[in-house]
């Protein structure tokens, strides 16, 4: 775990049809399923983290990010620590692990979360909206006064490739956090293996980086993995200026808080928007 340092052991598993996404502490008896919804949500520090009173799992935000672009509806994931493993910082070990291992195709009609009215959360100069759209799409933007980063933007729609362009950006931090964040008790197993380092004007990593604009990518992989805790693929556009795990989990919670603003609707009602939707998401 990037936070804790703990290793851990995790395990996913095939669930029926309309059971959702949830995880079990193995380690914790008794513990009862998290369910992998805004309602579960318990901290946003660094990561998101869910709780049902009972067990508390962190870091959820690079797996569910690979299981909403892979389209995955059901899943048990099992774990014998609380906080998912980082591997190399990004989607992508998970994505070629499930890929490997196969998706089953259910016979339940496939359920989306489609956006009537334009909903959205400020603070100060952080933004995070939704509005109705014929398909999803996020339009993610940050600014940081570090030379390798900058200003970058990013719009990611049913068109892009989230295993080529999404998946493999990392996580990434500033040295002179790391003290302050160990302190905290956060970043205990962060290194240059699994987090871009920035430090100065350079960046730490000696391979460098996977794109020059992978720090906003990483931060669109994060906000595809919050915003799947509506619990339904989004039918909707979406515009994040540094927004964060915070401001997307509040946007999700405020749409869900408005009745009026979305419906659920499933894969047959949807016309020709459903058959491209699932392709894109599995592809």
């Amino acid at each position: 775990g990037i936070h804790t340092g703990k290793h851990v052991r995790l395990e996913l598993s095939p669930r029926p049809e309309n059971s959702g996404i949830s995880f079990e502490r193995m380690d914790i008896p008794d513990s009862g399923l998290i369910r992998a919804h805004i309602s579960s949500v318990s901290s946003t520090t660094r990561a998101t983290s869910l709780s049902n009173g009972k067990a508390r799992v962190t870091t959820v935000e690079h797996l569910l990010s690979a299981l909403t672009a892979l389209g995955i509806d059901n899943l048990l994931c099992r774990m014998d620590a609380e906080e998912i493993p980082v591997l190399d910082g990004s989607s992508l070990p998970f994505v070629r692990a499930i890929l490997k291992t196969g998706i089953v195709k259910q016979n339940a009609p496939k359920q989306f979360l489609k956006v009537l009215r334009k909903v959205e959360v400020r603070d100060g100069d952080k933004l995070a909206s939704i509005e109705p759209a014929s398909q999803l799409e996020i339009e993610y933007s940050i600014s940081f006064p570090h030379p390798a980063i900058g200003t970058q933007a990013f719009l990611y729609s049913q068109d892009t490739d989230f295993a080529r362009e999404i998946a493999p950006s990392r996580t990434f931090g500033f040295l002179r956090e790391g003290e302050r964040m160990r302190a905290m008790g956060l970043a205990l197993g962060g290194s240059l293996e699994n987090t871009v380092v920035l430090d100065g004007d350079t960046v730490l990593n000696p391979e460098g980086l996977r794109f020059p604009d992978e720090f906003v990518r990483h931060k669109v992989l994060d906000a595809i993995g919050d915003l799947s805790l509506g619990e339904h693929y989004l039918i909707g556009r979406i515009e994040l200026h540094k927004a964060g795990h915070e401001m997307q989990t509040r946007l999700i919670r405020e749409l869900l808080a408005q009745e009026d603003a979305y419906r659920i609707v499933s894969a047959q009602n949807l016309g020709t928007l459903a058959k491209p939707l699932a392709e894109s998401a599995i592809a």
